[in-house]
């Protein structure tokens, strides 16, 4: 019971998460999922549009969706493990 608590909390949080992605970025959200790429969080900077990251399957690589909804594979920005 409590792992099915925690997939539909994880589901809850990923429904939130794309309503603040635009028609482009979700578009091409869809298209990484076919790969197994999944959004893990959107990143707020004051005065910009909103980052969302992206992480491969195998979670050993990461890219942010750009508003226009194209794939930035080598973005300037560093992630805590």
């Amino acid at each position: 019971m409590a792992d099915q608590e925690r997939r539909s909390g994880a589901a809850l949080r990923l429904a939130m998460l794309k309503q603040e992605l635009n028609p482009e970025q979700l578009e091409t959200l869809r298209e990484l999922e076919m790969f197994g790429w999944e959004l893990k969080f959107i990143r707020h900077r004051p005065f910009q549009d909103v980052t969302p990251v992206v992480f491969d399957g195998d979670r050993r690589s990461f890219a942010v969706i750009r508003s226009d909804g194209t794939l930035e594979q080598n973005p300037p920005m560093q992630i805590r493990h």
